[in-house]
């Protein structure tokens, strides 16, 4: 049998390696061992923060939602408590939009809460 070299193969895994880290500093763009291994690490936190991003953004509607309540003497809680008492189906992002942007708006919402939580 012929004997195989890999040298094509291998100069386009590296070639492919350098396109992606590119923009990276220092030896991390330029070595290959360096550039394999920052590859590897920013694969896993990106993994792991399209996952985080989801909460923080619950977590950021929350406390939007919690701080326009408040301006009607309503807790979190309550509002939310309160909306599915009254049978308002409206997702948190929806509302906090609502809340961030038009706090007139939002009046309604709290209004209706503040009744449902009264019955």
């Amino acid at each position: 049998m012929a004997r195989v070299k890999g040298g094509v193969i291998s100069i386009k895994k590296k070639r492919k390696l350098m396109k992606m880290v590119k923009g990276y500093r220092g030896a991390r763009s330029r070595r290959v061992n360096s550039a394999q291994e920052a590859l590897l690490h920013s694969l896993t936190y990106a993994t792991r923060d399209r996952r985080n991003k989801k909460r923080e953004y619950r977590a950021l509607w929350i406390t939007r939602l919690n701080a326009a309540a408040r301006t009607y003497d309503l807790s979190y809680s309550a509002l939310m408590n309160g909306l599915k008492k009254a049978g308002v189906e409206i997702n948190r992002k929806v509302l906090s939009e609502i809340a961030y942007n038009d706090i007139k708006a939002f009046k309604p919402y709290a209004e209706m809460a503040k009744k449902a939580l009264k019955k």
